[in-house]
Order: C-alpha cells, then sequence, then structure tokens
C-alpha cells in the first residue's frame, strides 16, 4: 500500500547525507533556497541544537519556519537528530506531518525550513480564556494525530517523542506532527536499545515498557504517548506528571493499578520492575473527571492505555473506534473543526 520502508529511509540517510560537507555554502532541497533569500521576523521557539524563527522568503511572500542548528565543530559536524530528521521527512507527506522545505548548509549554519504553523498544542491550551477545549476540536485533532500515526507506522517508523510541543496547529484546524529527531525507523522482530531506552520520550508521555528498561519497543510507545495527549487535551493538564521515572510509575499505577503477570506476562522480567512496588488498584475515577465521563473516549482512552504493549490498540483500529464512528457524535473527518481564534492569535 506505501511505496516506503524504514530499510528505504535507512539507506537513503547514508546515500543522500554522507556527502554533504561542510567546506562551502550548500543547498539540499526543494526550493533551492540560501539564507539571503529569508528575512528573519523574530524567534519562535529553542531546542537542543539550535533556535527556531519565523521567516519569510522574499520571492514568494510566504512564511515559513527556520530551524538553525550552528555546527560548533568540525570534529562533531551536524547533529545526529538533524541527519536523521531529513532523512525521515523527505520520504513522508501526510497532511498532519510537518514539510520539510528545504535544507540549507553553509560553513557555520546549517538550516531546516519548514512550513509555518501558528504554535504548538501546549501553547494552544495555554492561551484559551477557557479551561476548557471544545469537544469537536479535540475528536477532530486525535483523528489527524491517529491518520499521522497510522501512516507512520505502515511506513516503519516510530516517532518517540509525541507530546503536545511537538504538535503543531493553525488557524484553519489543522494539526501537525514535527519534531523527528528521535524517530527512528524500524523493522520486525523489533532491534534491541540499550543506551537510548530512557532517553527517548519526555517523562510524562513515556510508555510503561520503557519506564520498567525495556531493551525492545516499537509502536506501541507512540500510542501510549498519543493517549497522554488525548487525555491532557481535555483539561489542559496531564494525567500523569511525575518529577522522576519512579514517580512517574507510581502515578501510572495508582490510576491503572499496578501491573501483574496475569494482565502483563512480561513485566516480571522488566529490569527496572520490583516485586515490592505498591500494589494498587485500579482507581478509574481521577481519568473519568479528566475527561468528563465521556464514554466513548474513556473507552478508546483504556484501549490506549493497555499495560501489555501487543495489546494496545493500534492507529487503523483506534480510528475505527465508536469515539469517531458513533451517529451521536455526528463527527465527519472530512470537516475540519476550528480552534479558538483569539487563542491562535495571541
Amino acid at each position: 500500500m506505501y511505496g516506503v520502508s524504514g530499510r528505504k529511509i535507512h539507506d537513503n540517510l547514508c546515500n543522500r547525507l554522507t556527502n554533504l560537507t561542510l567546506s562551502a555554502p550548500r543547498m539540499v532541497g526543494q526550493m533551492n533556497s540560501v539564507l539571503e533569500d529569508y528575512i528573519k521576523l523574530g524567534k519562535i521557539g529553542e531546542g537542543t541544537y539550535g533556535e527556531v524563527y519565523k521567516v519569510r522568503h522574499i520571492q514568494s511572500n510566504v512564511y515559513y519556519a527556520m530551524k538553525k542548528i550552528r555546527l560548533e565543530s568540525e570534529d562533531n559536524g551536524i547533529p545526529a537528530t538533524a541527519l536523521r530528521e531529513i532523512s525521515i521527512l523527505k520520504e513522508l507527506q501526510h497532511r498532519s506531518i510537518i514539510r520539510l522545505c528545504d535544507v540549507i548548509l553553509t560553513d557555520e549554519r546549517f538550516c531546516l525550513i519548514f512550513e509555518y504553523m501558528a504554535m504548538d498544542l501546549r501553547k494552544y491550551m495555554s492561551n484559551l480564556d477557557s479551561k476548557y477545549m471544545e469537544r469537536s476540536l479535540i475528536r477532530s485533532y486525535m483523528h489527524q494525530l491517529l491518520d499521522a500515526i497510522k501512516y507512520l507506522h505502515c511506513h516503519r517508523i516510530i516517532h518517540r517523542d509525541l507530546k503536545p510541543q511537538n504538535l503543531l496547529v493553525d488557524a484553519e484546524g489543522l494539526i501537525k506532527i514535527a519534531d523527528f529527531g528521535l524517530a527512528r525507523p524500524f523493522c520486525v522482530p523489533f532491534k534491541v536499545y540499550t543506551h537510548e531506552a530512557s532517553l527517548i520520550v519526555t517523562l510524562w508521555y513515556r510508555a510503561p515498557e520503557v519506564l520498567l528498561g525495556t531493551q525492545r519497543y516499537g509502536c506501541s510507545v507512540d500510542i501510549w504517548s498519543l493517549g497522554c495527549i488525548f487525555v491532557e487535551m481535555f483539561k489542559h493538564r496531564p494525567l500523569f506528571h511525575g518529577d522522576s521515572e519512579i514517580d512517574q510509575l507510581f502515578q501510572i499505577f495508582r490510576i491503572l493499578g499496578t501491573p501483574t503477570a496475569l494482565d502483563w506476562p512480561d513485566v516480571t522480567t522488566l529490569p527496572q520492575f520490583k516485586p515490592m512496588f505498591p500494589k494498587w488498584s485500579t482507581n478509574y475515577q481521577p481519568l473519568s473527571n479528566h475527561m468528563d465521563n465521556d464514554a466513548d473516549a474513556i473507552d478508546l482512552l483504556m484501549k490506549m492505555f493497555v499495560y501489555e504493549p501487543s495489546g494496545r490498540i493500534v492507529a487503523k483500529k483506534a480510528l475505527e473506534h465508536r469515539y469517531f464512528s458513533s451517529p451521536e457524535n455526528g463527527f465527519d473527518p472530512t470537516i475540519l473543526r476550528l480552534p479558538n481564534k483569539v487563542a491562535i492569535a495571541k
């Protein structure tokens, strides 16, 4: 169905980017532009390897987001996360995945030019005057995100860092997945991840198998993260907000119950699982309160929060859930729900 595989993306990373050098300015991309083609309008974000600016392309008068990555030394070269992001995004085309428009390389700077989006989901939720997001907008956002995740997983890509700050929204009702620096192509069976396991996914959105030290994980980590984002959109605050890995685990256990070999056969074999963990029973009331007792939404969420990774719902099945298909909801995925434009404008 899809003509791109994780192996092709991996090969493209080697073939397309190993020839990049720092000896002279060079452009790689669809627009074939240079830094002088853009006017910087202001900083809109900052990350580990650089800063993000809103810019205007002089000739077309179109706005873009420019991620500027400083090349600190020739020994270190271009950060691996940037190379990975380029390699993956060059191969993906989906309405709900951020579009990489161009790549510019000079002696001192490495710039990625992305389509411009108004803000990230975290900022949008913070800007809302009301403490509630419209339920129709949540449903629309979830459908778009699940469709994008289905697309990624069918292309054998795990994002591994889904969180509100990496989801971008605009005034037309679109939401897009961004920041693919930690994304990985995968093949089946899933490979062993050693030192990387504790580095993926911001703590509040990290799946329990990763928190418990698994060395093998797959697409289900993205589903767990998206479930955390789903519930957060209802009250604009995370359901699980631990300040350490053990606190994060215990916050999960207090609501979903402490996992046992009965509901997760492999849990006792994971490196960080301790038999002396407190034995909490399930207590769904905080979750129900958080989601305003929306039965369909809660049912979908619980399928995303299954402890056993292989039992967690996949994106394709989630899109078929009655949360989207129930006649009472009157949901039409072809019609975008508009966000609060006052919040977008702030």
